[in-house]
């Protein structure tokens, strides 16, 4: 194999507190909220090595097989994470019906959070658990409903992974079906879904992103950048799960190469007072990274989604720079460039690519 398997509690685990996706540590097709109890707490500043999981695999349209369903693809024994193989095998309570697809690790309480405040997650390391990936297209989803899957209900694609002539990791896929993987394409891990918990006693479902982040798949948020998200309940109970290798913005075909990550994640509290003084009145995700800020933008609708991006960019130009809104609304035309996140998790989402450079 290209990389040996990160099995729970195996292999390199960087810092001083780890969470596997095993037990009480995990929920599957919803999003912790207020009344869910922390499984780690941690102060501020603090990092968690944690094991994320892949839904690809263990879901019913799939057989709720893992071994059978990667055994397919050639990968046998330990190739198979123990951890997806018990998930699948458990009675967990998911109603398939009504609950998303993603396993989500957490909830972490970090301690001195409250709501007003800014929770700064960092990704400071991702490391694949495996050497393959899975890129799917179910259920009349995905940008194309009606056209594709073609008489099926699910199409998975495996993407197995190689090292191209430099050594780098990169996906690869054939051109056709049992052909040779002649297409290749780098790999950028990150994680679809970095959350706080919502305030009531009711779960969110997975798929949705919102306010509390969740499923927002943005594909910058790669090692090295941070994502800002108010915090809506004490302690915050932040979570992370659906583990990507690679994305393209849009995420078209309704997944990416979804495939288990070990990441790092440092959790840091910005007070409100910072948090204003930094970003404004923040109501939705903030990414940043070396090079951009990253305000968000999501509705059920595309255009309502980029209207709210645009507003949200505004808004963060005149908190950071004091730059006059009808300026900012010129500069973002002139300068910046608005993506789309993702079209396939009933809200869409849009981020905009403000570069740091053109305010030093």
């Amino acid at each position: 194999m290209i990389l040996d398997p990160l099995q729970p509690g195996s292999g390199a685990i960087r810092s001083q507190h780890y969470l596997p996706a095993t037990g009480r540590n995990v929920l599957w097709g919803r999003l912790p909220c207020a009344a869910d109890s922390a499984v780690l707490d941690i102060d501020s500043g603090d990092e968690v090595t944690i094991d994320t999981l892949s839904h690809e695999g263990i879901l019913e349209d799939q057989g709720r097989d893992p071994r059978r369903f990667f055994g397919s693809h050639g990968i046998e024994g330990d190739g198979v994470l123990d951890d997806a193989i018990a998930i699948a095998a458990s009675d967990y309570p998911r109603d398939r019906a009504s609950d998303g697809p993603h396993v989500v690790t957490g909830p972490i309480r970090v301690r001195g959070a409250r709501p007003g405040d800014l929770l700064k997650m960092t990704l400071v390391e991702a490391l694949p658990r495996v050497p393959y990936g899975v890129i799917s297209n179910r259920h009349g989803r995905g940008a194309l409903p009606g056209e594709f899957p073609v008489g099926i209900e699910t199409v998975s694609a495996f993407a197995a992974v190689d090292e191209d002539p430099g050594g780098r990791l990169v996906g690869t896929l054939p051109l056709v079906a049992g052909g040779p993987r002649s297409v290749r394409f780098a790999l950028n891990p990150f994680l679809g879904i970095m959350g706080v918990a919502v305030s009531g006693d009711s779960r969110p479902h997975s798929v949705p992103p919102g306010p509390h982040g969740g499923n927002i798949d943005i594909n910058l948020l790669t090692a090295g950048n941070s994502l800002y998200l108010p915090v809506q309940v004490e302690g915050a109970l932040a979570y992370v799960g659906d583990p990507h290798f690679a994305q393209g913005d849009g995420e078209v075909a309704l997944t990416a190469m979804e495939a288990s990550l070990r990441v790092t994640v440092r959790f840091e509290v910005l007070s409100q007072a910072d948090a204003l003084q930094q970003f404004g009145q923040l109501i939705g995700p903030l990414a940043e990274t070396q090079e951009f800020l990253v305000p968000t933008g999501m509705s059920p609708d595309l255009d309502e989604a980029v209207q709210h991006c645009v507003r949200a960019a505004i808004s963060l130009l005149g908190a950071r720079y004091g730059m006059d809104s009808h300026l900012a609304y010129a500069y973002l035309s002139a300068a910046t460039d608005f993506n789309i996140s993702q079209v396939v998790d009933i809200v869409k989402g849009v981020h905009a690519r403000i570069r740091l450079s053109d305010f030093t």
